[in-house]
């Protein structure tokens, strides 16, 4: 039987003989990455509760533990004769360890190719490192970003990635191909600016190259970096190359005779194709600009944060690294004590938004807070009102979904300002967290319409693309919550056209979704059920874990819900909902309302009770209304009237509107058909 091999150096997966083993749900997987963290040690059963779930255990938590394994083990090892001891997760005193071979998990064999490389002479030792470098397909442990069982191995091996790329770039100088490591070495610092090593070989690079002057110009932009970012000088290896460079020490340049039998040409660039005339435009630009434009330069901080608006709508790694370096760029521009400047960093970010949960909750809190010290150390003249107007539309868009008063307040406050200056894109700005603060209870999608009418008539007029496309979006979803579909058909079509044509690749993603939710809507749960996996499976590593969490067990729940024919909810609806809700599952924040399911599938019935009594309101998002409505069909089927009257009240706003197809990515059928529910089952 072939052998079980293991990747975490992207997400996290398992495969036999090159094909991918099943590992079911995000449990599962966090059980297998879990115990390949222990390196083949035991894990007791009551850490691994405490670690995947990391708030409070559910009851039940152990036996949950033991069905994922049992079920890991027969994906696992398939070809297992019932009864027979597992060879691979196996039980062992108080818990389980994951006996994986040490060349069967892509991470250690990684971290064995960086210790045989460090023995090598350049070239084989370049060529282990290419090898080992290829085995990382994004962050380690992807999926498991800020799990505190997590956190420090995945920072381990993040700087051991680093380590590896510039050894890589070390031997490649060792065999005369200086050129080739200029490329890789600058993107490297264009994340990691904190690494002096990188600093030092770029720009050893750089003078082998003969860029004498690029090189000087590193240098500078090393000492400024550092002693801005961290407050300390360069260290001694930095300041005897820049002292080395300025005097042409003969022992900067390569030895005639370094390595280069193995070497190859040594004027190759990183790739044997040519550069496209935007590819050498970038170039010849940005390198003007890094000789003109000092280090230190205000002007730099600004442009870096037009780069990383552009950056955030590639999704993906894009949009990760856009959010990590905004906050890096927010706190570089406070440190210079000019509120003006600030302002303009912060509200330089206008990256239109549609999902009103957001992907970092205390990164936006910190935004929040940089806005407010912001606002209030501006001058309070009327010349400060531009200012003052996008640091509120950034406090409207960043409280989304948080039930603020700050964040509605904000947002009018936001949009009388914009619309007394008559500017366009301020206004769209605006009308942005106008949007974002308009799902604090059911029934708002006439609102939300009409905000995404004016927003992508405004866009058009003033040529806005992105806010046209948020326009479009807003109306996809507007129009489908009220039962629409044509007009949401056309919308979405719109913003399918408008991200062809300016390289929107995000909007795929939504327009994607609703696809799924059409399917659902007219009755076809199969193909729907299927559409909705692969839209998911899309989202996956587009750098939104605030839309992608707990949306697919949510979605197929109330589809489930929806009786399978899109007529809403309907006999036995509940039952057969809750049977097909998977323990096992991510719920994310929608966990509440899905553990009364849960406990009616395991047949506890008080404790489902319990469960649906303990509700709170829904998130102020466009998941307001579905998330009411499993209120409202849990209500009738546990005969609770307090918990009927109380869902009633909140969906009779929405009374016309299709549950859940505010999100424009799933529907639960139509919200009448919940009231007729809740009304037969008062007495």
């Amino acid at each position: 039987m072939a052998e079980v091999e293991f990747g975490v150096l992207g997400a996290v997966v398992a495969e036999r003989g090159g094909a991918r083993v099943g590992l079911r749900g995000p449990r599962h997987t966090a059980v297998v990455a879990r115990l390949l963290v222990a390196r083949r040690r035991v894990v007791p059963v009551r850490q691994l509760v405490a670690d995947l779930w990391e708030e409070e255990p559910p009851q039940g938590a152990v036996g949950a533990v033991q069905t994922f394994v049992a079920a890991l083990r027969k994906a696992l090892e398939p070809e297992r004769p019932p009864r027979a001891p597992a060879r691979l997760l196996v039980t062992e005193g108080p818990g389980y360890a994951l006996r994986a071979r040490p060349d069967a998990v892509d991470a250690w064999r990684f971290e064995a190719a960086l210790t045989a490389a460090a023995e090598l002479p350049p070239g084989p030792a370049l060529e282990r490192l290419e090898g080992a470098l290829g085995l990382w397909r994004g962050p380690a442990y992807a999926e498991f970003a800020g799990a505190r069982w997590a956190d420090t191995e995945r920072a381990r091996l993040a700087e051991l990635r680093l380590q590896g790329e510039e050894r890589r770039a070390a031997a490649r100088l060792a065999l005369g191909r200086a050129e080739q490591a200029v490329p890789d070495l600058d993107a490297h610092l264009a994340d990691h600016p904190w690494r002096e090593e990188a600093w030092r070989l770029l720009a050893l690079a750089l003078y082998r190259s003969g860029r004498q002057a690029d090189a000087l110009a590193v240098l500078r932009r090393a000492r400024e970096t550092l002693a801005g970012r961290l407050g300390l000088d360069p260290g001694a290896r930095l300041r005897r190359l820049e002292a080395d460079i300025l005097a042409q020490d003969p022992h900067l340049d390569l030895p005639t005779d370094a390595g280069l039998t193995n070497a190859g040409p040594t004027n190759a660039g990183p790739t044997d194709a040519p550069a496209t005339a935007a590819d050498l435009l970038w170039r010849e630009a940005a390198a003007a600009y890094d000789r003109t434009v000092g280090g230190g330069a205000r002007a730099r901080l600004e442009s870096a944060v037009g780069l990383i608006r552009n950056l955030a709508v590639t999704g993906g790694g894009g949009l990760e690294a856009a959010r990590r370096h905004r906050l890096a760029a927010i706190t570089a521009a406070e440190e210079l004590g000019d509120p003006e400047l600030t302002t303009r960093v912060i509200g330089g970010y206008d990256v239109p938004a549609v999902w009103p949960r957001g992907d970092d909750p205390q990164a936006a809190a910190r935004i929040v807070a940089a806005a407010e010290r912001t606002l209030a150390a501006l001058p309070p003249a009327a010349a400060y009102d531009a200012a003052r107007c996008r640091l509120l539309a950034t406090v409207a868009v960043e409280t989304r979904g948080t039930r603020s008063p700050r964040g509605p307040q904000a947002a009018r406050a936001a949009e009388e300002i914009a619309r007394r200056l008559d500017d366009p894109a301020l206004l769209a700005y605006a009308l942005n967290g106008v949007f974002m603060q308009s799902c604090a209870r059911a029934g708002r999608a006439p609102r939300r319409d009409e905000v995404g009418a004016e927003l992508a008539a405004l866009a058009a007029r003033h040529d806005l693309p992105t806010f046209e496309v948020l326009g479009h979006l807003i109306r996809m979803q507007a129009r489908a919550a009220l039962a629409d579909l044509a007009a949401a058909d056309a919308h979405a079509a719109a913003a399918d056209r408008l991200a062809e044509r300016h390289e929107l690749p995000l909007v795929g993603v939504f327009t994607g979704w609703y696809a799924a939710l059409r399917l659902a809507a007219a009755g076809r749960s199969g193909p729907a059920e299927a559409a909705y996996r692969a839209a998911d499976a899309r989202l996956e590593g587009a750098g939104m874990p605030g839309v992608r969490r707990g949306l697919l067990p949510l979605a197929l729940l109330c589809l489930r819900l929806s009786g399978g024919d899109g007529s809403g909810l309907g006999a036995g609806a509940v039952a057969a909902a809750a049977e097909g809700a998977d323990p096992g599952a991510d719920w994310g924040p929608y966990r509440p309302w899905a553990e009364p399911f849960l406990l009616l599938r395991a047949g506890d019935r008080p404790a489902a009770r319990q469960a649906l009594a303990a509700l709170p309101e829904p998130p102020a998002d466009l998941t307001y209304e579905a998330l009411c409505c499993l209120q409202a069909a849990l209500a009738a089927e546990l005969r609770d009237p307090p918990a009927l009257r109380q869902a009633r009240a909140r969906l009779l706003p929405a009374a016309a509107e299709l549950a859940g197809a505010a999100t424009g990515m799933f529907t639960a059928g139509p919200v009448r058909a919940y009231l007729t529910a809740i009304t037969a089952a008062l007495p």
